[in-house]
This record gives C-alpha cells, sequence and structure tokens, in this order.
C-alpha cells in the first residue's frame, strides 16, 4: 500500500479532470502541473503548482520540453527506502501519482487534410516517458492513463491508500496505452511511405468487450475484442436491443450475414445465415417480401438461424418471423418501435441494431494458424465486366440473376454454387470438396424446398476445372452461368454451355471463402 501524497497531472483529454484533482485537493494532494492543464485548474480555483515553478527550468523548444527533467523523473522512479537519499540530496520530492494522456495523435491524422509536419507536432514525448517511469515503478506510483478510472481512483484514496493490486493493474493498462500510441505512429508514418506492401510489422490494438460464455464449443474460452472506435455498421459498434447474451457462433453468423446484405446494394434485402454459410437471400419490393422469399429457399435450415436486413425493420416483417421461426439473431440497421414490440413477444431472441450500411472501406482481415497470422486485403472486388463467352448471351433479366447470384455466392465457403431467379436465391451448395456436389447439394434442396427450377441462373466462386457441372446444370433447367473462369479447360467448358443453349459470362474475378 502506498499513501499518495503528491500527483502530476498532465493531460490532452481533460475529460472529468477538474472533478478529479477537487477530489485530490480534498484529500490534501499536492497537485503539480502543466501548461493548459494547470491554468484549466486554477480556473476551477484549484491550487496548483507548476512544473517550471518547481523544477526551476522554464518550458522550452515550444513546449516540446517541459517535463524531461530530474526532478520530475527522479520523482517518479526513485525507489522508496532505497534511492530516498540521493533524492533529498537533488531536492527531489516523491511522485506517488501520474495522471497522464497523450496528444490525440489519432484523431489528427484521421483528418484527411493533415500533413506530416502537422503529424510529427502530435507525436507526445514527455507523456509516453511520464506513463512508463511511472508503470515501471508501480511499486511506489500509480498510473491513470484513462479518465474512465477517476472515479474509481477517487474512490480507493478516500478508503486510504492504493493497494498494490490495483497498482498492478493500472501499470499494465499503461504500458498497453503506450504500446497501441506507438503502433499507430509507426503505421502513419509507414503508409507516407507509399508503399503497396502489406505492413512489416503488424500491430494490433484491441479491447476486450466482454466475456462470451464459450466458443464454438463448450470447452473453449471465448470473449470478444472491439477495436479502439469501431465504425457504425460493424459488430464491434451495434447495440443489442434484447435477447440473451451473444455467443461466439452467433456473432460468426451475424457477421457474415452483415457482410452479404451490405453487398446487395439498396433494394429491400433480406440474408438468413446458418452456420457461416447464407441459406436463404433475396431482393424484393418490401423487406416482408425479401424475407418470405429468403425463407422459402431453404425453411429447414433457417432454423436458429441468424436474419439480417439492409433496411430498418418495419412492424409487419417483425411479426412474420417470431410468428413463423425461431430465430437466433435478427439485425438490422435500425427497428421501428412498433416492430421493437413485436419482438419483445420473444425476449430471448437477440435483436441488434448496426446503423446505416455504408460499403466497406479497404482493410485487412486475420486467420490464426500454428505459430502465426495469416492476413490478407478483405475480398472487396467488384466484378466490373460481365463479359458474355458463349453464343447466347444472357437476357436483360438473366443479366440481374446472374449479377444478384454473384454477390451473394461471394459469401458462400467454397466450393459454392448459387442457383437463382427473380433476385432470390432457389438452391445454395457450400463447402463441398468438388464443385459438382456443390451443384448437386444446392439442386437437391431447392427440390425439397419444392421449389421450380425453371429459368434458373447459376452462379459458381471460381472457374469450373470440368464440364460435368455444366452439363448438371443444363439437365436441371439452368438458362445462364457467371464463373471468373481462367480454367485450362475453359474451352471445353464453354462448348458445353454452347451445346445446351446455356448464356455463360465470366468475370475475371473469383470468390474462394474457406
Amino acid at each position: 500500500m502506498i499513501k499518495v501524497k503528491r500527483a502530476l497531472v498532465s493531460v490532452s483529454d481533460k475529460t472529468g479532470l477538474v472533478s478529479l484533482c477537487r477530489g485530490l485537493s480534498e484529500l490534501g494532494i499536492e497537485i503539480l502541473s502543466t501548461g493548459g492543464t494547470a491554468g484549466l485548474l486554477r480556473q476551477s480555483g484549484l491550487a496548483v503548482t507548476e512544473v517550471a515553478d518547481y523544477t526551476g527550468f522554464p518550458e522550452i523548444l515550444g513546449g516540446r520540453v517541459k517535463t524531461l527533467h530530474p526532478k520530475i523523473h527522479g520523482g517518479i522512479l526513485g525507489r522508496r527506502e532505497v534511492d530516498e537519499e540521493e533524492m533529498a540530496a537533488h531536492a527531489i520530492l516523491p511522485i506517488d501519482l501520474v495522471v497522464v494522456n497523450l496528444y490525440p495523435f489519432a484523431e489528427v491524422v484521421a483528418n484527411p487534410e493533415c500533413d506530416l509536419v502537422t503529424a510529427v507536432e502530435n507525436i507526445d514525448i514527455g507523456g509516453p516517458a511520464m506513463i512508463r517511469a511511472a508503470a515501471k515503478n508501480h511499486a511506489a506510483v500509480g498510473v491513470v492513463v484513462d479518465p474512465a478510472d477517476y472515479d474509481r481512483i477517487l474512490e480507493v484514496l478516500r478508503q486510504g491508500e492504493l493497494p498494490q493490486a490495483l497498482r498492478l493493474e493500472l501499470a499494465a493498462k499503461a504500458f498497453a496505452h503506450t504500446a497501441h500510441y506507438d503502433a499507430v505512429i509507426a503505421s502513419y508514418l509507414e503508409k507516407t511511405l507509399g508503399h503497396a506492401d502489406l505492413p512489416k510489422v503488424l500491430n494490433l490494438r484491441m479491447e476486450k468487450a466482454h466475456d462470451l460464455r464459450y466458443g464454438e464449443n463448450p470447452h473453449q474460452r471465448a470473449a470478444l475484442y472491439r477495436v479502439d472506435k469501431p465504425s457504425a455498421a460493424t459488430l464491434g459498434a451495434a447495440r443489442q436491443l434484447q435477447g440473451g447474451s451473444l455467443s461466439y457462433n452467433n456473432l460468426a453468423d451475424a457477421d457474415a450475414a452483415l457482410e452479404c446484405v451490405r453487398s446487395l446494394g439498396e433494394d429491400p434485402a433480406c440474408v438468413i445465415v446458418k452456420h457461416g454459410n447464407p441459406c436463404g437471400v433475396a431482393q424484393a419490393e418490401t423487406l416482408l417480401e425479401a424475407y418470405e422469399l429468403a425463407y422459402a429457399t431453404d425453411p429447414v435450415s433457417a432454423f436458429g438461424g441468424i436474419i439480417a436486413f439492409n433496411r430498418p425493420l418495419d412492424a409487419t416483417t417483425a411479426q412474420a418471423i417470431v410468428e413463423r421461426q425461431f430465430v437466433e439473431v435478427i439485425l438490422a440497421p435500425e427497428v421501428a418501435e412498433e416492430a421493437k414490440a413485436a419482438l419483445a413477444r420473444k425476449p430471448k431472441v437477440r435483436v441488434l441494431v448496426c446503423g446505416a450500411l455504408k460499403q466497406s472501406h479497404s482493410e485487412l482481415e486475420f486467420k490464426c494458424i500454428s505459430g502465426g497470422i495469416l492476413v490478407q486485403d478483405k475480398d472487396l472486388a467488384q466484378a466490373n465486366e460481365f463479359k458474355p463467352v458463349t453464343q447466347r448471351q444472357p437476357t436483360p433479366e438473366e443479366l440481374k440473376d446472374l449479377v444478384f447470384a454473384w454477390r451473394v455466392v461471394k459469401y458462400v465457403k467454397s466450393n459454392a454454387i448459387v442457383y437463382a431467379r427473380g433476385r432470390r436465391t432457389i438452391g445454395i451448395g457450400a463447402g463441398q470438396m468438388s464443385r459438382i456436389w456443390s451443384a448437386r447439394i444446392g439442386l437437391q434442396k431447392a427440390q425439397e424446398a419444392g421449389l421450380s427450377l425453371a429459368g434458373l441462373v447459376m452462379a459458381s466462386d471460381a472457374f469450373f476445372p470440368f464440364r460435368d457441372s455444366v452439363d448438371f446444370a443444363a439437365s436441371a433447367g439452368v438458362t445462364a452461368i457467371v464463373q471468373p473462369g481462367g480454367s485450362i479447360r475453359d474451352e471445353e467448358v464453354i462448348a458445353a454451355a454452347d451445346e445446351a443453349g446455356i448464356a455463360m459470362v465470366f468475370t475475371g474475378v473469383r470468390h474462394f471463402r474457406h
């Protein structure tokens, strides 16, 4: 335990600062401070000792040097009962509490108009040095970098002293804080080089949002970690309106549903996901019609699935869902008040609001392997051209369905086949070791659902290695096919389509999803 007699306070983010320092003053704790922080505290009627007055050395170099002084760092780093004689010889007073947060570098460089000179001037030097010093000497010093901790610190100090366990916890948080700060700076400077490569050093910063009940299976631990400031229309920023806690599998499936529905454009759309794969997708004139069509693709798989919409959820659609099926999660940009009332009848259904579905920006995605992490750009590629390669070209209606099916197949696990008609899925075959089996399973599901097979289009996430899938599609009544192309047997595959009178288009883009 340590008794706090003196605190050094120097912050950029002044949230809650006056309240904290008023509480420290009431406890008889002397406050050292710098620049704008000291000015704010004085304006609030609090007694403050300027660092420059204490050290006897003014701020210099336009404020670049103000706390880098032996009387400051000696007071923070000095070991109690070890260095006290030496500290006294140099008139160094012990500093027991350091309250510091850093120049807002990330916020400054987020401005598109920020140049390198401005960015560099917002790199904090003295702040990280004080934080690291206090965290190193946590045996004698408490360090606070997060305004969210102010109330807790005051409450503990009012009880007497800072316990060792709390100082250790604060030290760990402080080192994480400076590590992230340095990582953001390094990433920014690397980007200014203009290299197209992925980062040479991968700096990740995620904060635990909360523990999950378990992972994919009950014997696996799991938690949700979020980026510092998750953007709108991500699961990290979604608000939960009702329902039980979200599981690991709920979140994984909800992410797949969100990304798929985001890609479908502005017309009302519904995506139903089960075990990482879309099992029903549709676009229509209304959200209710889109849901009805998506559900009809595979009612068996839709049981216990995740349902995502690209429009605010209305009461009619919400009522149809709760009356028809068991659903784990419903995800929408917004939920109407009348829809909330309908959903409240099923209090266990998890309802998430994610905000407006803007298009994803370029970002990285990660996959763990033993001994490392695979990193790649997120698959944001769009087919800019649907190039006809057969004698017959697709009709305008077929082309609409081909575009729809191509957008959906991107989110189906490879090998992936999607049958569609009228901007709705008719059958989906996912994750098979051979493409022909995906083609067969997708068709079988359509037959079991009692859906008409007339006038179907087919999408394949990668090229056909043989003509067998095309021959099978022809026997099922498929009239048009979209695929990337690029096989050594493309001519054979095209010939099979010509023999059957099928229109085939190439995109030149592959969408493997493993």
